[in-house]
């Protein structure tokens, strides 16, 4: 009888396995007994009855010249006042701001009457901000208001209560000359020449009756703008007024020069026309003056008798010429509406209006330019606009068809100082050389007169040349 084969399987050793088994207790047991002993070794020399070494000594003139401060420059200024800013939110009142800050209401009361001895309280708005110095103490030893454009407040807190000063900023005015072409929309295209995109609404403003910034500007026109920019405590504040600007439109050059309280074209001639070329200083026709429209709202042709500006909520509207309001408030499908009566038989009409400007009502006499509402969409309206309307003789007619009548040129005996003042300001736009003004101690072309709200540099009509 034979006995069945067995196979007998071994395991291969595994010398390597057994060598981690081994080696990690190991050395983790030597790192704890590292630690240890390192530990003892800590506890044994804190407690050593040996005295510290003394710190190292340097020359010095060494420690003079070291950048790092003193000790004593240390405990200074953890002493100093720390400066803090506060910005009035809706309902916030100074007095109430200033007792947030620390101050007992005895103290903020007087801070607020010396501050009332150079502002008026009622006038101050939310988003106001002031700086405010604290001491060590946790109060407020010093304030300051910035006044936009105007100056500065300071209140200091002494022994004998809070005091005030009222500090104006150094106003100072310089000339800037640039020149680019129209690429994509004007005030984009003026920010890549160089200058401030305010500057658009000042050119908008010089060539407003003879170029329809919303309808009129091509890609490719050039233009070329001399104006003043208005520093204050030699920082940049605003552009000021255009003193000069060349804009050449489709192959049309318009050019206008600032002299007196108006602007004039190359040969003297007065820009001021009966009527603004837009009521809105900058915007987009969206619909034109049309016998048959298919109205948005009602889903029907019928005529539209206006022309219609596309322009966010709120935006001003001017009246295109000088007269007398006839009606200011609802007109039906019109909504908000203003009519204002001109001479020689024409009627100008504003539509959905948000609101109307203070002061604006039925027998207010406006000038050109004022400004009398502001742009919404009340109505029969499908988005916020404005609907523009002239009429003559109880007709109806297109706006945009107005044929201007200037008003009278410069006198002859003026003409010597204009024609200076012009070919001046011409070398400024061509070579972008700024245009020396009285305040920065250049020597005008002419005798420059300011006259009204003229730029300053700039002679005035009727002055010059006397």
């Amino acid at each position: 009888m034979r006995l069945p084969r067995t196979r007998v399987r071994l395991r291969r050793p595994r010398p390597l396995r057994h060598v981690l088994r081994i080696a990690l207790p190991t050395s983790l047991a030597l790192l704890a007994l590292t630690l240890v002993s390192a530990q003892r070794r800590l506890e044994a020399y804190t407690a050593s009855p040996c005295p510290v070494a003394a710190p190292l000594s340097f020359h010095p003139a060494l420690v003079a010249r070291s950048p790092y401060p003193s000790v004593a420059a240390r405990i200074a200024a953890d002493l100093a006042p720390v400066p803090m800013e506060y910005r009035l939110e809706r309902g916030d009142t100074v007095g109430g701001a200033l007792q947030d800050l620390g101050l007992a209401p005895a103290d903020a009361s007087a801070a607020t009457r010396a501050l009332g001895e150079h502002l008026d309280l009622r006038r101050v708005r939310a988003g106001q901000r002031f700086a405010v110095l604290v001491g060590p103490d946790e109060q407020a030893t010093r304030l300051r208001f910035d006044l936009e454009g105007r100056g500065r407040i300071l209140l200091d807190r002494g022994a004998d209560g809070w005091s005030s000063a009222w500090q104006p900023f150094e106003r100072s005015v310089r000339t800037r000359a640039v020149s680019g072409t129209l690429v994509d929309s004007l005030e984009a295209s003026v920010r890549a020449a160089g200058a401030d995109p305010r500057v658009t609404l000042r050119m908008s403003d010089a060539l407003q009756w003879d170029l329809d910034f919303n309808r009129d500007l091509q890609a490719g026109d050039r233009f070329e703008v001399l104006y003043e920019e208005v520093y204050l405590d030699g920082r940049f504040y605003s552009p000021g007024g255009v003193l000069a600007l060349s804009y050449d439109n489709a192959g049309r050059r318009h050019e206008a020069y600032r002299y007196g309280d108006g602007f004039y074209d190359g040969g003297g001639r007065p820009l001021k026309k009966m009527f603004l070329r837009s009521p809105l200083a900058y915007s987009r026709v969206t619909s034109r003056f049309s016998h048959r429209r298919f109205h948005p709202v009602l889903k029907t042709y019928r005529p539209h008798y206006g022309v219609d500006y596309g322009a966010p909520v709120g935006t001003p509207v001017r009246v295109t010429a000088g007269g007398v309001v006839v009606s200011a408030g609802w007109s039906g499908g019109g909504g908000n509406t203003v009519k204002v009566r001109h001479p020689n038989g024409y009627l100008t009409a504003y539509l959905h209006l948000s609101r109307f400007a203070k002061g604006i009502g039925p027998g207010r006499r406006v000038s050109q330019g004022e400004v009398i509402a502001y742009t919404g969409s009340t109505g029969l309206s499908s988005g916020p606009h404005l609907d523009y309307r002239v009429q003559v003789s109880g007709r109806w007619i297109d706006p945009l068809s107005l044929k201007n009548v200037p008003a009278e040129p410069i006198p002859e005996s003026e003409r010597p100082a204009f024609v200076a003042w012009r070919d001046a300001c011409r070398e400024s736009l061509a070579t972008g050389a700024p245009l020396p003004l009285p305040d920065d101690g250049g020597t005008p072309p002419v005798v420059a007169a300011a006259a009204g709200e003229a730029p300053v540099g700039v002679p005035a009509a009727g002055v010059a040349g006397r």
